[in-house]
């Protein structure tokens, strides 16, 4: 745990982060633009053109070695950003209402720049499902999801928002997860809890509606807290995934269930 807590919290690389816009990799409406143009861009050519998909001997070490590096790094943002935010914490209601002004440093920002960060090796994911052939699986709440979570985690940094560690940590914890799950499959075992992600997933999205309660109740009864218009494009953000979610359960588990119980009778 000593050492743990040494390079997840106290190391100085962790400790003396600071979100600075234009003085640190990603810090700017510019990367962040071009980035997602960049995503777009291949997601729709490559989709739209006949390239040759990859030989699944080849495919798999590398869908492989992309789920497990995320699988570890889910897990290090979990545990990092847990022990970050207990020892910068300097009372439970730090927890859900930053104080207004409260700067982006510190080690708990520094996690919360890492799951930034995270978010742009996730675009692999798309890039991989395109060099499959598995053309079907490139669904609207697919991109939509990969593409709109990487503004909000800037927003998150750029505001220093509220609630930032409680969402981190429940998100990470869900893609540990998920893609334990796809490591599983793309190593030849498909597990039978496929459906417990997604149901994690759409619990995920109430948990943090049941949560911004308690940050408004601070922020209207207090002094206010930090970032609460990015909380506010957070919340419709949130909205509009748990819908899609709950769109997906539904055609893929609910529908299939009540086919299955018509053949069967």
């Amino acid at each position: 745990m000593d050492s743990l807590h040494h390079y997840l919290v106290v190391h100085p690389t962790v400790a003396n982060f600071e979100w600075k816009q234009g003085h640190i990799w990603g810090a700017s409406t510019q990367f962040l633009t071009l980035t997602i143009f960049c995503y777009l861009t291949l997601t729709y050519l490559l989709s739209h053109s006949q390239i040759p998909t990859l030989y699944p001997l080849l495919l798999r070490p590398i869908s492989a070695a992309h789920n497990l590096l995320l699988l570890l790094l889910s897990l290090a943002m979990v545990v990092g950003c847990s022990l970050s935010a207990a020892s910068q914490t300097p009372d439970t209601r730090w927890m859900f209402c930053f104080p207004p002004d409260t700067p982006p440093s510190g080690p708990t920002f520094f996690w919360a720049y890492v799951f930034y960060l995270s978010k742009i090796v996730e675009f692999i994911d798309t890039f991989l499902i395109i060099l499959s052939g598995s053309i079907k699986r490139l669904s609207f709440l697919h991109v939509y999801h990969h593409t709109v979570v990487l503004i909000m985690c800037y927003i998150w940094l750029h505001t220093s928002q509220s609630l930032m560690p409680v969402a981190l940590v429940t998100n990470a914890s869900v893609h540990v997860l998920m893609y334990a799950y796809y490591l599983s499959c793309t190593l030849g075992w498909r597990p039978r809890w496929k459906r417990v992600v997604t149901d994690v997933q759409i619990v995920q999205f109430m948990f943090s509606f049941a949560v911004s309660g308690l940050m408004l109740y601070y922020h209207f009864s207090g002094i206010g807290c930090s970032g609460i218009w990015g909380w506010c494009f957070n919340a419709v953000f949130n909205a509009s995934l748990l819908g899609l979610f709950l769109d997906f359960h539904f055609r893929n588990y609910a529908r299939r269930k009540k086919e299955e119980k018509t053949k069967g009778s």
